[in-house]
């Protein structure tokens, strides 16, 4: 599957770490790119560092226009999800969500209302207040059903995870 993180909302000056936090999270848990609506290099730069890095293909492209983007992923074929407190709970859409590619809407500010008609799904990972970087892990890991987190992304920077800590409770056996 081909899943496309779009971020919304992303206002420059109060929204950088968790806009960049979007972006690898999104990485790390499967996707293969992000669009970014406005301009910020900054955070595209400390993406790109990371994948550089740490390794993968994963993609950014910034100064987007939104609307265009839904067209141009439907006009492929494609399908827009929308994270969103105000969508159907996870558990009860996330076995009738089919797509091949799968754009994955997730907000800042408050989203342009057009974006609920022109999503084919609005899920809510809780109807609570919750975080964007939250709701995109949670959905990522349950779409793929734990896949994801096996992935091996190749990078210079590696990090060896049989390593364990001397004396945590996974060290003592249970009897």
């Amino acid at each position: 599957m081909e899943i496309v993180v779009l971020r919304l909302g992303h206002r420059i000056d109060r929204d950088k770490r968790t806009t960049t936090h979007v972006g690898l999270c999104a990485r790390a848990l499967g996707a293969q790119g992000m669009l970014l609506v406005g301009s910020d290099d900054s955070v595209v730069a400390a993406i790109r560092d990371v994948v550089e890095r740490w390794g993968g293909d994963f993609w950014i492209k910034n100064r987007v226009n939104w609307k265009q983007e839904i067209f141009k992923w439907k006009e492929k074929g494609g399908k827009v999800l929308h994270l969103t407190m105000y969508g159907a709970n996870l558990p009860s859409v996330i076995d009738t969500i089919d797509a091949d590619k799968l754009m994955v809407a997730v907000g800042a500010e408050k989203v342009p209302p057009e974006l609920y008609t022109l999503a084919d799904y609005n899920v809510a990972i809780t109807h609570q207040p919750h975080s964007e970087i939250a709701a995109l892990s949670i959905f990522l890991d349950r779409l793929q059903e734990g896949r994801e987190l096996s992935t091996d992304f190749e990078g210079k920077t590696r990090i060896n995870g049989d390593v364990q800590r001397k004396g945590s409770k996974r060290d003592e056996k249970v009897s």
